[in-house]
């Protein structure tokens, strides 16, 4: 299999159910299996939601597995687990308002966890009137406590109007929330530890208002707000493609790229994971041809992360 090392890896989404989601990411071409099917997990080796290699020599491995097994396709294994993890959500209904931990805090707090949680979120889709929740307004520990007691959730909340094409970096301990009406594509660090804080009075399959972490949200939230600017800056340009790098930070950089007719890449990196949000086109790696299209999430390995990208596309690429 040593000529694997020269192929993108396709991966197969893992679907995931939500009592917030809906049915947009069937025009993604996912056979949705829920009605409510939230989330695409779609380069993930988190326990939570292993995602496989659809196709070629590898086909059938989990990314975990490859990881563990192969990691000389990812330029040698850095961490005990795959570091990131990008989905697409889809948010019928608004999300809880929540909050994730950092490295040590989930350490300490969650002994099953490898990572906290930094994320960011480009939009990919909103309706008329979207928004989403990112920060608050207290000045203290006290404060947040007191205004969580009482309910002012209003008071207490940032709400931000969006469109399509906005980005936000959401670094651990920042309290946040999706609203209706917006897709989603959200690249992480891998972890599923959420600290619920308020969930609209909602009520969950068995009939009873879903839990809530006040205790631990309340330690690892970011008291008071400081909002973080992403620096999103263009650094490819020409008439037929832009590479724009939305955000770098400790765990990811992330960029945006939008093919017209063709981009030759190549990334300084030891793998690049690359989702598809638009249009279709062709990959050529290494003098071999693979169709893309809209909803396609794949991995370049190392000897592969020079690259031609030919159609018209948008996508979503990021690295360590």
């Amino acid at each position: 299999m040593e000529h694997a090392k020269t192929e993108p890896i396709f991966l197969e989404p893992v679907l995931q159910e939500r009592i917030w989601g809906g049915q947009k990411l069937a025009a993604y071409g996912y056979d949705l299996p829920y009605e409510r099917t939230g989330e695409c997990w779609g380069i993930s080796a988190h326990p939570h939601g292993q995602s496989k290699v659809a196709r070629g020599p590898l086909k059938g491995k989990t990314l975990a597995e490859l990881w563990d097994q192969q990691g000389d396709l990812f330029g040698g294994k850095t961490s005990e687990t795959f570091p990131l993890l990008v989905k697409l959500l889809d948010a019928r209904e608004d999300l809880s308002v929540q909050v994730h931990p950092n490295d040590e805090q989930a350490k300490r707090l969650e002994d099953h966890e490898a990572y906290g949680k930094t994320e960011c979120w480009y939009v990919v889709e909103a309706e008329q009137g979207a928004e989403l929740i990112l920060g608050h307004t207290a000045k203290s520990k006290a404060e947040f406590a007191e205004m969580v007691e009482a309910g002012r959730w209003d008071e207490l909340l940032r709400r931000i109007p969006i469109q399509t094409g906005d980005f936000f970096h959401v670094p651990s301990g920042t309290i946040h929330a999706l609203g209706a009406g917006s897709v989603i594509l959200e690249t992480q660090q891998s972890s599923d530890t959420t600290y619920r804080v308020y969930d609209f009075d909602r009520k969950g399959a068995d009939g009873k208002q879903r839990e809530l972490h006040l205790d631990k949200a309340q330690e690892v939230a970011m008291i008071p707000h400081a909002p973080y600017q992403a620096n999103t800056e263009t650094v490819e340009k020409s008439n037929s493609h832009t590479l724009t790098r939305l955000v770098a930070t400790e765990f990811f950089t992330v960029y945006k790229a939008v093919v017209q007719e063709k981009w030759e890449a190549a990334f300084q990196a030891p793998y690049v994971l690359v989702s598809v949000i638009s249009g279709e086109g062709e990959l050529v790696v290494n003098g071999k041809n693979y169709t893309l299209g809209k909803g396609d999430h794949f991995i370049l390995p190392v000897q592969a992360t020079s690259f031609e990208i030919t159609g018209h596309i948008e996508a979503i690429l990021s690295h360590t």
